[in-house]
């Protein structure tokens, strides 16, 4: 079965802003974020890709612009499915505030639980993004071979739900995954299991220096800024 890239979009405005953007309008790359997709193409350029399905978003459409131009021969597929977490009434909102919601505890130690008000449950979400990828898994070894090597552009939240599912990890353990913006994860689908062979790769070690951490320990809900 195929390889499948998956590309967190670039650092966004709500990123740097702290917000947790969700399906909201006009969230778009910042002046870092869209560095980071002109880095993309350079990336990538030793990989065969095959096939590129895209979150709807703004972000993930931006962040893939750089890497469309580079290889006319490919063009991105929309999918909802793999579109970020319907937030609700979360969305918009300063992180910082959220901390304070009562949900936030349940969405930091019992995601399976969570479900957002006005929006949607975690498990929905996962469950969602993982019948994407199994579906476009068999399209692209229908029309590309099982060597085939396809991307998906999407966001914090998805990717470490579906690195959660490609592991068996219980959704209540993703949140002890963490994926950069922009960074690249890939997992190799067999017929027996699933491997992982890449997770948040930037290529950066920046992130790996000391600096201010969530509260607690705790997750940052949606995806971190990154490194400065």
């Amino acid at each position: 079965m195929p390889t499948l890239i998956l590309v967190r979009h670039g650092r966004s405005t709500a990123n740097t802003e702290g917000l947790l953007a969700g399906w909201t309008p006009g969230v778009s790359l910042d002046e870092r974020g869209a560095e980071q997709a002109a880095e993309l193409p350079g990336r990538l350029a030793g990989l065969p890709i095959s096939e590129v399905v895209t979150s709807p978003l703004e972000r993930c459409q931006q962040t893939l612009r750089p890497l469309l131009d580079a290889r006319p021969e490919l063009r991105a597929h929309t999918d909802e499915r793999i579109g970020e977490c319907h937030y609700g009434d979360w969305s918009g909102r300063k992180l910082a505030e959220l901390m304070d919601e009562p949900l936030m505890e349940v969405v930091q130690t019992h995601p399976s639980a969570a479900a957002f008000p006005g929006g949607e449950s975690m498990r929905a979400m996962q469950t969602r993004a993982a019948e994407a990828v199994r579906e476009w898994n068999a399209r692209v070894e229908r029309d590309h071979g099982s060597d085939a090597v396809y991307l998906m552009c999407s966001h914090g939240d998805i990717i470490k739900s579906l690195v959660a599912d490609a592991l068996g990890l219980h959704l209540d353990l993703f949140q002890r995954i963490s994926v950069e913006p922009c960074s690249i994860t890939a997992i190799r689908y067999t017929r027996l299991r699933p491997f992982l062979v890449r997770l948040g790769d930037t290529g950066d070690f920046a992130s790996l220096a000391p600096h201010e951490e969530p509260p607690g320990g705790d997750a940052t809900v949606g995806g971190s800024a990154g490194a400065p």
